[in-house]
């Protein structure tokens, strides 16, 4: 194909183009008209339509306002449906059927929280007025159903219920209190180490079933703001129960007067049974009230102290009142005894009544106990400070005649072994006012009292005009304090050397006893080379030799038989209790005067038995002085012996 044809085929083809682009525009042009009119026309439809979308609109928001207030007037209707039923519970009160009751107060609660947040509704005003008011008959009569129920189960415990309670060890024996089992067959450290393991089984004081409802209706009084209605009714109803539960046991309030003018043997058993109360009270009554306090106010624990303080002081005051009037009283060697009891008994009870009365509401019931102990410890020590005082300037007229042992010596011994029964209380309370070796302290006490006694024997000794009867009556005492020791464990606190050292000094006074009593008649039958003035010179014959005159030998037959009998008499009277002690003694005396009268009669028996009447001078043979001398120191009267 030429250039020529080729040109025009593309200019054929550029005009058919130009004509399609120009029909295309006019296509263009024309739906543009169409959508324009289109839009004007849905405009103006919208336009038509807006009042009915309105309208519409508002229908439907008025069906969700009906169906929100048809709600609200179902819930509002609950609400009505609730509080006539609860009005209804409450009107037949708490005592048909408590729980539901419960259920009620709740509910109307429940109620007035509807309401109180609902204030729109135009008579919730009215609403809450009455259901506050129905609340409020509603917790009244819940006051008086806790009171009621309270009182009800709250009962003084009998004496007998809380006997049973006690290991069998401090269970009355007989009709008084203080009359322990089988403690009386034991001793104090015996029965003291058998109650470190003893087992104590607290009373039930009100029935569990009812404890529940208690806590409940306690509850219920909380929430409803009448904590202190709750407290005063628990307050006075228990404490009562508390107080009339010791006054059956046998409690009772005494004063420092009171405690004075008493008889020992009186106030000696009222402390018996007060050591008694105070372990019942601390380790069952207590403890068992406790225990009703915590359940019933579990959850509301400053009321729960509160009320337990309150309920417990009195009872408390009443039972550490005679304790301190004990404490505060004159003291006398016979109260140490009790007040290391009354001491030991509350520092048993320590632990248990700083758990009891361990709150910040209790701190003065506490502090009083702890008062007490330490006050029972400082008047037990100024009384030992006073028995030691006493043993030395003892000045008692009281005589023993027959050189036995002193009543003092005996006192001052069993004083010293019920010491020792002691000895473990004893060096606690050395502790409480001084950190030194506490047996030390046991061991200087006991030592500075025998010397005190012996002191003091001393003294007494010199009542005697008979020196032979003072180194008896001494001789006697120390024996027996030494023997007391050697039987007791103040031998291992005094130790060996002491016991070696006084047995000598028994010795000592046995043998000064032989040397002063009987020198004398051994001097009667001592013969010296020379002839007594006045004998009449010589005598021959068998046995003689010696220069002894007849006369001489009847003069010392008779002075020998004045003087032993004399002494026969008197020393027949005196006493050695100790019969090992007495044989001892005789046994020494016949060793030193047997040997001499046999031998003197060996010598000049024969001339005296060659004269006239020689059983005027000759009385007693070997044998018969031996009988006579085992009649030595049995304490016979002298109508005795004529017998």
């Amino acid at each position: 194909m030429g250039v020529p044809q080729a040109m025009q085929a593309l200019g054929e083809r550029a005009v058919f183009m130009r004509e399609s682009l120009q029909k295309s525009q006019t296509i263009t042009d024309n739906m543009v008209a169409i959508l324009g009119s289109f839009d004007h026309r849905l405009s103006a439809l919208e336009t038509a339509m807006r009042p009915t979308q309105i309208r519409t609109h508002s229908i439907r928001r008025a069906h969700e306002n009906i169906d929100k207030t048809l709600k609200a007037a179902e819930v509002i209707l609950g609400q009505f449906d609730l509080m006539r039923k609860a009005e209804a519970k409450i009107l037949r009160g708490p005592h048909e059927d408590l729980e539901s009751y419960l259920e009620a107060i709740d509910q109307l609660r429940s109620i007035v929280r509807f309401f109180s947040s609902n204030k729109s509704f135009k008579s919730s005003g009215g609403i809450l007025n009455h259901t506050n008011n129905l609340l409020a008959k509603a917790i009244s009569k819940l006051e008086d159903e806790f009171k009621q129920l309270l009182t009800n189960y709250s009962k003084p415990v009998e004496p007998d219920r809380l006997f049973d309670c006690l290991p069998n060890s401090l269970r009355p024996s007989s009709a008084s209190p203080g009359n322990q089992g089988d403690a009386s067959s034991r001793t104090h450290s015996e029965h003291h180490k058998s109650l470190e393991t003893a087992v104590y089984k607290p009373p039930t004081l009100i029935p569990p079933r009812v404890l529940p409802l208690l806590h409940d209706l306690a509850q219920q009084m909380l929430q409803a703001g009448n904590q202190q209605q709750l407290f005063r009714t628990y307050r006075e109803t228990r404490s009562s129960v508390m107080e009339q539960s010791l006054r059956k046991l046998g409690v009772e309030r005494l004063t420092k007067d009171d405690v004075q003018k008493m008889q020992w043997e009186v106030l000696e058993a009222k402390i018996g049974n007060w050591i008694h109360y105070m372990r019942i009270a601390v380790k069952l009554l207590f403890a068992a009230e406790k225990k009703v306090c915590d359940q019933i106010f579990d959850g509301a624990d400053i009321l729960r102290d509160q009320c337990f303080a309150e309920v417990t002081t009195n009872s408390v005051a009443v039972l550490l009142s005679f304790g301190e009037a004990i404490a505060k009283s004159k003291r006398s060697p016979e109260k140490l005894f009790v007040l290391l009891d009354m001491y030991e008994i509350m520092r048993e009870l320590q632990s248990e009544i700083e758990t009891l009365f361990g709150t910040k509401y209790s701190i003065e019931m506490r502090e009083s106990a702890l008062s007490l102990t330490k006050r029972l410890a400082q008047t037990a020590q100024e009384t030992f400070g006073d028995f030691e005082e006493a043993v030395e300037k003892d000045a008692t007229k009281t005589s023993v005649l027959d050189g036995t042992v002193h009543p003092l010596t005996s006192y001052v011994i069993n004083y010293v072994k019920f010491l020792f029964d002691y000895q473990s209380t004893l060096k606690q309370l050395f502790q409480e006012f001084d950190h030194a070796d506490p047996e030390a302290q046991l061991a200087s006490v006991t030592t500075r009292i025998m010397q005190a006694l012996q002191n003091n024997l001393d003294g007494k000794s010199k009542q005697y005009k008979d020196s032979a009867l003072t180194q008896l009556f001494l001789m006697n005492n120390i024996h027996y304090i030494v023997r007391s020791v050697r039987r007791s464990e103040a031998k291992d606190l005094l130790g060996d050397d002491w016991v070696q050292i006084h047995r000598r000094i028994v010795q000592q006074h046995a043998n000064q006893y032989k040397r002063v009593s009987w020198a004398k008649i051994l001097q009667c039958l001592t013969v010296q080379g020379s002839s007594p003035s006045g004998g009449g010179g010589p005598v021959g014959g068998e046995g003689s030799g010696s220069g002894v005159s007849r006369a001489s030998v009847k003069d010392r037959f008779k002075t020998f038989n004045s003087q032993f009998e004399e002494l026969h008499q008197r020393q027949s009277q005196w006493t050695v209790p100790d019969s090992e002690l007495r044989e001892s003694l005789r046994l020494a005396v016949a060793e030193v005067v047997l040997p001499a009268f046999r031998s003197f009669l060996r010598r000049f028996g024969p001339m005296i038995e060659n004269g006239k009447n020689p059983q005027k001078y000759i009385r007693y043979t070997p044998e018969d002085l031996e009988r006579m001398l085992s009649e030595f120191f049995e304490g016979k009267t002298w109508n005795e012996q004529k017998r």
